[in-house]
């Protein structure tokens, strides 16, 4: 077994002996200045500024918070160790253990991480014994996070205890786990490391989770879940009853159908354009039925991946993929003896569809991972603002889930077929955004109130929602919304804009002036080089010959039009070789 003690004669020997392999590593780091890379080796390796380095490893922190980025930052670590494992193994065939390990140490110290002296090492590979102490000093990581958050309570040092880590399993071929027990980053003079085998440590696995890679887009989508799922407890206990509201024709026939389906258990599929409150409908239909007391649960196909949607629904085993580190129900479970809002449908993929068939059928499920089976008592909502009779004919959608949904439809009228409703929803939007702002307003202006009706709102219900906040938040107190609160004249996709007219209605404003040269360019009067050579020598012109003035007329950079005047002044067909 090799040995290695911090006695003063040792010690002497071991600096002579470290200083000999540090010259030997260094001597294998090459700088190319033609290719802008640096190697180590057959390794190739970065130059880093340890401030920018610092700053990122802030930035980790702040966004993810402590306990992720230590995760992150320690497998970082591990990885980087491993490599330097690699090196190591290419010296061992010529060294002894010791002396082969200790390349990690030095090649710690010669990238710049922390000066590393070893206390105490005992080594034997084929035994698969280890038991090592080491000193830190001048560590990056401890220096820079005092700088940014003070001294600590805990070790701080997560990128260069999993770079031991991780080069410490490698080289012995076993797991080896090391603690920081001294650390700069809580105020110590040096930090110090203490390793040995992972089943020797009684605390193994609250170290080991670090290294275990986490998925944070999994942990959010059940924290959404959690939050809707609260949600619908909150408006349960408090009473609260949907934001439903309206006394048009067409409003009134979809509510009548909701009720009627309320007192059965047949699935319903709602129809209607985007932001008409199709959940809204579902959530009422919930709490008119016998469900009410049970879970509401609601998941957007649309926003899932493709990969995950399965397991959102029917819930996964640990262990059935990368990522699922323990086992979890899915939407149907959280569901059970309450109803399964499924929006944008007609988005689901065609494994789930099958899946979701059987579910809605035979009433059982499955986990991702699990072939046991389990029975639930759902009921489905599902709603879709595109037509699935459509997608059943490319075949995106399986016609026998597309008959099965479609056993009890309800079609929502988008808001410009429900005029009459405006000023009710407008009234309740209103009072309900100066309630969460705190202001006081006496209501819509005649000319806002005239906007409003003529508006086509493509957004419908959410749109205007969200265009009432906006006047709430404009308006001063004490006086009535207007309409260029409500409305910004910006816009629209299609190059098009809102404009209010002079009676204040609200509609798209075309660019006139521009039209009768668009129909020159498509009927061959003008070609589009015509036009582009009109609008550079007249920029030119207005700007008096002054280039840069002339490029900020037509939102270019000086060079930008430097090149096209140039390429404009070139004979026809000039350049085209080079192409």
């Amino acid at each position: 077994m090799s040995r290695l003690r911090s006695v003063p004669r040792a010690a002497d020997d071991d600096r002579t002996k470290g200083a000999v392999r540090a010259d030997d590593l260094r001597a294998q780091v090459h700088f190319c200045s033609e290719t802008g890379q640096i190697w180590l080796r057959e390794h190739r390796m970065l130059l880093v500024h340890a401030e920018a380095q610092a700053l990122l490893r802030k930035e980790l922190i702040d966004t993810l918070g402590m306990t992720r980025a230590r995760g992150l930052l320690m497998r970082m670590g591990y990885a980087s160790g491993a490599r330097d494992a690699e090196i190591a193994r290419t010296r061992s065939q010529n060294a002894s253990d010791l002396d082969a390990f200790m390349t990690g140490p030095e090649l710690h110290t010669l990238e710049g991480i922390v000066r590393v002296v070893p206390l105490r090492l005992e080594l034997d590979r084929s035994a698969g014994h280890f038991h090592g102490e080491f000193r830190w000093e001048n560590s990056w990581e401890g220096q820079w996070h005092r700088h940014y958050y003070g001294t600590h309570d805990e070790p701080v040092c997560w990128t260069q205890i999993g770079y031991a880590c991780g080069y410490t399993s490698v080289f012995m071929g076993r797991p080896i786990l090391y603690k920081e027990v001294q650390c700069s980053g809580m105020g110590d003079e040096h930090c110090r490391i203490v390793g040995k085998p992972i089943e020797e440590w009684d605390d193994a696995e609250e170290h080991q989770q670090f290294f275990n890679r986490e998925s944070i887009a999994q942990q959010l989508l059940d924290l959404q879940t959690q939050v809707v799922e609260l949600r619908s407890k909150i408006d349960e206990r408090q009473g609260l009853e949907p934001d439903i509201a309206g006394n048009a024709p067409a409003f009134c026939k979809a509510f009548e159908l909701l009720r009627l389906a309320a007192g059965s258990r047949i699935v319903v599929l709602l129809l209607g354009e985007t932001g008409v409150g199709k959940e809204l409908f579902a959530r009422a239909l919930h709490r008119m039925s016998d469900r009410r007391a049970k879970p509401f649960v609601a998941l957007n196909c649309a926003a899932m991946p493709n990969d995950l949607v399965e397991a959102e629904l029917f819930g996964v085993e640990k262990g059935a993929y990368t990522g699922a580190q323990v086992a979890r129900p899915g939407r149907f479970e959280r569901a059970d003896g309450g109803t399964l809002f499924l929006d944008e449908i007609g988005d689901l993929p065609l494994p789930a569809q099958s899946k979701l068939l059987r579910a809605l059928q035979e009433g059982e499920i499955e986990r991702v991972g699990d072939h046991r089976t389990r029975r639930v008592d759902v009921r489905v909502v599902a709603a879709t603002n595109c037509r699935l009779q459509d997608a059943v004919r490319e075949g995106r959608f399986r016609s026998d889930l597309y008959y099965r949904l479609n056993a009890f439809q309800i079609e929502i009228p988008p808001l410009r077929e429900r005029k009459e409703d405006i000023p009710l929803l407008a009234k309740r939007f209103l009072a309900e955004q100066c309630a969460i702002q705190g202001k006081k307003l006496l209501g819509f202006s005649d000319k806002a109130k005239r906007s409003l009706l003529s508006y086509d709102w493509p957004g419908n219900i959410r749109e205007l929602r969200n265009v009432v906040e906006r006047g709430v938040l404009l308006a001063p107190p004490a006086t009535r919304v207007e309409v260029h609160q409500l409305f910004a004249s910006q816009p629209d996709d299609d190059g098009t804009s809102l404009s209010v007219d002079a009676h204040g209605a609200l509609g798209v404003r075309s660019w006139e002036p521009g039209r009768a040269l668009s129909e020159a360019v498509f009927n061959g009067t003008m070609t589009l080089d015509q036009v582009e050579t009109m609008l550079l020598e007249t920029a030119v012109d207005k700007a008096r010959g002054n280039l840069s003035s002339a490029a900020r007329m037509l939102g270019l950079s000086r060079a930008q039009l430097a090149y096209r005047l140039k390429r404009l002044s070139e004979p026809a067909g000039a350049g085209e070789g080079a192409r």
